[in-house]
């Protein structure tokens, strides 16, 4: 990019680099701490899964009876008297970034005839919504994560743009109208000297 090689310029140029050079660090930070909240994310997903697998692990013995009893029809599977209504979240604020935070799970109120379910349906029925809220932590994980990894994404697009453009830019600009200035000062000085000299010979 041409810049004007004047003095207005050169400041122009010096007060963009300090403004570059001071909020590069702050970018860096940034930066670093969405990458730290990210792996820490992926650490909190890891552990709901292995919480949900052991959970479904619980349950296998009461499905497989279940599945076994063909005194029941398909419509009347365990998994028709859950339905998730709701999922309630709130947002908090992690690295400049809003992000939703799960609070609390709302199912469908759906009423049964105990005579038709075996007796421990309501257990049955107590596992699955506990399987149910581990699907909304971890989608809503997952919904975190998308979004601190977009915003790491343009972070680091900026501190590349700051690290490897803007700031190299900056200081050859300085260094060119530096060059400049320097050659129009000593080219000042001779024409000087060379006028001096020549009012000496006419005096």
């Amino acid at each position: 990019m041409a810049v004007k090689l004047t003095k207005n310029e050169q400041k122009k140029q010096k007060d963009r680099l300090k403004q570059f050079q001071r909020y590069l660090p702050t970018l860096q930070l940034k930066k670093s701490q969405l990458q730290i909240v990210i792996r820490q994310v992926d650490a909190e997903i890891e552990e709901l899964r292995k919480a949900q697998n052991e959970a479904i692990g619980n349950i296998d013995s009461w499905l497989a009876v279940y599945g076994e009893n063909a005194l029941f029809s398909a419509d009347k599977s365990i998994d028709t008297l859950v339905k998730v209504k709701e999922v309630k979240k709130t947002f908090s604020n992690v690295a400049g970034v809003r992000v939703p935070v799960f609070d609390s799970l709302e199912f469908e109120e759906i009423r049964y005839d105990l005579d038709e379910y075996p007796l421990w349906v309501d257990g049955a029925l107590s596992a699955l919504r506990d399987l149910a809220k581990y699907d909304a932590l971890i989608s809503t994980l997952k919904e975190e994560k998308q979004l601190l990894e977009r915003e790491e994404r343009i972070t680091s697009q900026r501190v590349n743009l700051f690290e490897k453009v803007k700031i190299p830019e900056a200081k050859e600009n300085i260094r060119v109208i530096g060059i400049y200035l320097q050659d129009q000062q000593t080219q000042a000085v001779v024409r000087g000297k060379i006028a001096k000299r020549k009012l000496s010979k006419v005096g």
